[in-house]
This record gives structure tokens, C-alpha cells and sequence, in this order.
């Protein structure tokens, strides 16, 4: 957490690991996210906007078909692209 008691950038990464590692429920996540996203008066950057996001809504069912809206490859997908655009 930094000075303002908000998950960092680097927290906010390691939920996207734990969850491709297999190490974290997707409601987890979900639910952490969720809980940065509602809440009002927090200011963000925009990558970090933009990863809570991703995380937010991590386990939306895909319909009757079973699995979920974002696939784990999309999950890897966000990650390579939250450490690509932090490399910038």
C-alpha cells in the first residue's frame, strides 16, 4: 500500500501473477479490484486505472457454456501488457 493506504502498482501486478500462477481465485481477485474501483475520491494513474479494470470482473461466467468471459489467456494477455506499458 502506499502513503495514502491504495495497492501500488507492483501489488496490483502480483494480483495478475497469483492468478496466472493458479494461485489465487478469480472471485478473489475480483472482489480486491472491486473493492479499488468503487471507491470514490481514490485518483489513479492510468495504467493502474487501467489494470483494476482488467481485474474487475476477472470471473464473469461465459454463459451456459461454462468457463469464463476472459479466458486465461487473456489474463497472461493483461499481464504482458500492464509489464510492457510499465517498461515505458
Amino acid at each position: 500500500m502506499d502513503a495514502n493506504g491504495q495497492p501500488t502498482l507492483d501489488e496490483i501486478e502480483d494480483r495478475f501473477v497469483e492468478l496466472v500462477a493458479g494461485r489465487s481465485p478469480r472471485d478473489e481477485a475480483d472482489r480486491w479490484a472491486a473493492r479499488w474501483v468503487m471507491e470514490d475520491g481514490i485518483v489513479w494513474d492510468d495504467l493502474s486505472w487501467w489494470a483494476l479494470n482488467c481485474l474487475y470482473g476477472i470471473d464473469l461466467p461465459a454463459g451456459e457454456s461454462g468457463g469464463y468471459l476472459h479466458g486465461d489467456e487473456q489474463v497472461r494477455a493483461w499481464l504482458a501488457e500492464l509489464r510492457k506499458r510499465r517498461a515505458m
